[in-house]
């Protein structure tokens, strides 16, 4: 008989159920760790597991497959979980500790022991919940030197981060790409979305690609694009000390692949969503000063609108999930984020 397989739009889990309930379930035991814990709490990701002991956190890639990312087998995991560490070091360097295997020497479960290991996990340094910016902005309990630290941070990575090798037409022609998608996924959302406002933000975006080649090139030769974070929310940075940015996109070495203005304009609308459009204004201002790029507003206006356009589409993707969660969330989530987009479009 074929073992049952756990799908999931998108993601395809491409192992038996009943082995990753099993290490799921090793997991949620605070014996199995090598620290005392108290107790173990355990956070489902779309692509992961995280397990939070009283220190520390253990994350584990589920073993599935999709068109954007690949941790269907053992050794994938491990690569990306070694690329996890290198990558998330750059920006956290206190938080990211190495990569631990899951090994099964005598039969049962052990985490590092002898013998092949059959997956593996990151371990991090828990960060405290309440210094994470998004519950700092939520709480209005940061600070201005809390926003200029890590804009500090931030800008100095930007700019001794070396420029990735890219052919300007390849660029243009990427970008136009990822607004097509948009405009494809978005053109589904049926009644959810006002189709209109989905075509006149999409419209003003590739027209802003096509009337600014110049501009797009520039950026290419000037060696604008890095090997960014990907990623870069508030809910991914800590406060606390000395700022840490964590979960940076590992993945997938594209979608990290980016022009620094782009990555600044997704935080700021991200911020901006959450009624603190000063933080992103505060992180823009000392980008220009500690990089000496200043960037057109109207190049910063097409970054912010395409990245809400993105974030409008992912929030309608929860939808098409087989368990969805907090349904009555998205649909309200996707609307806002296609006005922030209007918004923006409206400048270009």
């Amino acid at each position: 008989m074929r073992p049952a397989y756990c799908r999931d739009a998108a993601l395809n889990v491409i192992e038996p159920v009943s082995s990753l309930e099993a290490k799921v379930h090793f997991l949620l035991q605070p014996a199995s760790y090598p620290e005392p814990t108290l107790g173990v709490e355990a956070v489902e990701t779309h692509m992961s597991w995280v397990f939070l002991t009283d220190r520390f956190a253990y994350k584990l890639k589920k073993p599935a497959k999709t068109s954007f990312l690949d941790f269907s087998t053992v050794e994938l995991r491990r690569h990306f979980c070694e690329e996890e560490v290198r990558l998330n070091r750059r920006l956290a360097p206190a938080v990211y500790v190495n990569t631990v295997a899951i090994t099964r020497p005598d039969g049962e479960f052990t985490l590092g022991g002898d013998g092949p290991a059959i997956d593996w996990l990151v371990k991090m340094h828990r960060l405290p919940r309440d210094r994470m910016l998004d519950q700092a902005i939520r709480n209005r309990s940061y600070t201005h030197d809390d926003i200029e630290r890590l804009a500090v941070r931030l800008s100095t990575f930007y700019r001794n981060a070396p420029a990735v090798p890219l052919n300007a037409f390849d660029y243009r022609q990427r970008l136009e790409l990822a607004v097509a998608a948009n405009l494809d996924e978005l053109r589904k959302a049926g009644s959810v979305l006002a189709l209109e406002q989905v075509a006149f933000v999409h419209s003003a975006q590739l027209a802003f690609i096509h009337r600014n080649s110049p501009l797009l090139d520039r950026r290419v030769g000037e060696g604008r694009i890095i090997e960014a974070h990907g990623d870069l929310r508030p809910e991914h940075v800590g406060l606390d000390g000395d700022p840490q940015v964590i979960d940076c996109l590992e993945f997938n070495a594209e979608f990290r692949t980016l022009d620094p203005v782009d990555e600044l304009a997704f935080f700021a609308i991200e911020c901006e969503t959450l009624d603190a459009p000063e933080i992103g204004m505060l992180v823009f201002a000392r980008y220009r000063t500690q990089t000496g790029d200043d960037p057109a507003p109207q190049l910063v206006d097409f970054h912010k609108s395409y990245r809400a356009a993105l974030r409008s589409k992912l929030s309608i993707w929860h939808l098409g999930e087989p368990r969805v969660r907090d349904p009555a969330r998205w649909p309200a989530q996707a609307r806002r984020y296609l006005d922030l987009a209007r918004t923006y479009a409206d400048r270009l």
